[in-house]
């Protein structure tokens, strides 16, 4: 199977819900093949890992982005043509007076310039930009 699906840090989070949603997690499943990350999505897990006090949680945390997420998730680079696309798309909308954050500009634009549907649970964060396929997995 080819890569289809960039998900976004949330999305990839909620599996180490105690909870998570099961919607997700089936698609997750059904989907497991098919999905990739950008490396700014792997930062931003990796950040909020080595954030936490050194603990059992933390432990499980990292455990989960290197010994599971690491092997068997595609993490596709923030590249020339994301950078060259995600400066256009800015440049549009901060001159309509929007800002969008700098990492989901980039989460966009590596899911523009590979032709991949972003999986997100913050869908209006990325509306904006143009020609973007967006997905959120608990109500697909």
């Amino acid at each position: 199977m080819s890569i289809n699906f960039l998900l976004d840090t949330n999305v990839l989070s909620e599996l180490l819900r105690p909870n998570p949603n099961e919607t997700v997690l089936g698609k997750f499943e059904l989907h497991r093949a098919e999905i990739s990350i950008a490396s700014i999505v792997w930062h931003e897990l990796l950040f909020s890992c080595y954030r936490l006090a050194i603990s059992k949680k933390r432990a499980a945390i990292e455990s989960f982005l290197l010994d599971v997420v690491a092997p068997s998730i595609p993490v596709i680079p923030y590249n020339q043509n994301a950078a060259q696309w995600h400066a256009q798309e800015r440049a549009r909308l901060v001159a309509r007076g929007q800002t969008p954050s700098f990492a989901d500009g980039q989460i966009a634009a590596v899911a523009k310039v590979n032709d991949l549907v972003l999986v997100t649970f913050n869908e209006s964060d990325f509306k904006i930009f143009n020609d973007l396929q967006i997905q959120d997995w608990r109500h697909v």
